[in-house]
């Protein structure tokens, strides 16, 4: 049933007229919708990892029961990870942590130890906190919703603090001081995920989220 859903989802938006619409109308508003940067960590099957992601919300009106929505696309280790363990960090960066966005943004996992030079411990979820960052929201999944190219995982946050003074670290602001050779490798890895996802963002499975799979 679920792969039928899925295609007369794929025909439903092959049958829709394109929209004639000059993005560039509308980039002042897509990129005020980044979040702050933050790392997400997750660990599955005796493995840790970590990745960078801006597209954070909150979720939830009630003080007492917070949640996120986070945005993980499917290229990513950390997408197979977070959606098997059902679980995932949130360790958002201080403004004067630069390094995280090269070692978790501009590395693969599939490739080497990401984690391995940073300083962190298991939260209550089982996912790393990193010992140093601005704060945490150490959260579990409660659903997930498919979006193609990426997942939208809701989770609840069992736990939280806010680590360092100031405020967090915005892409914004990072693009304006991380080293040139660093927004040039950004550049390259954003175009060969652009292509990625134009080929799948149609193909949604809106069947339910099945829940973490066993460790």
């Amino acid at each position: 049933m679920v792969g039928i859903r899925m295609l007369e989802y794929v025909a439903s938006c092959q049958d829709r007229p394109n929209v004639l619409m000059d993005y560039a109308n509308i980039v002042p508003i897509m990129r005020e919708l980044w979040s702050p940067i933050a790392a997400v960590t997750s660990s599955w099957r005796g493995r840790d990892n970590a990745q960078i992601a801006v597209a954070i919300g909150g979720a939830s009106i009630v003080p007492d029961q917070p949640r996120v929505a986070v945005q993980i696309y499917k290229r990513n280790l950390s997408h197979d990870m977070v959606y098997g363990s059902g679980a995932f960090c949130l360790n958002f960066l201080r403004k004067d942590q630069l390094q995280p966005i090269h070692d978790f943004g501009l590395r693969s996992g599939r490739d080497v130890e990401k984690l391995e030079p940073y300083e962190y411990e298991a939260g209550p979820t089982g996912s790393p906190l990193l010992a140093d960052c601005w704060g945490y929201l150490d959260c579990r999944v409660v659903n997930a919703m498919d979006g193609g190219d990426m997942t939208c995982f809701l989770a609840e946050v069992v736990d939280g603090k806010t680590v360092s003074q100031g405020g967090p670290l915005s892409w914004r602001y990072a693009k304006q001081v991380i080293p040139p050779e660093w927004a040039g490798e950004w550049e390259r890895k954003v175009e060969v995920e652009v292509v990625w996802s134009e080929q799948r963002m149609a193909r949604i499975d809106l069947g339910p989220w099945s829940g973490p799979s066993a460790s």
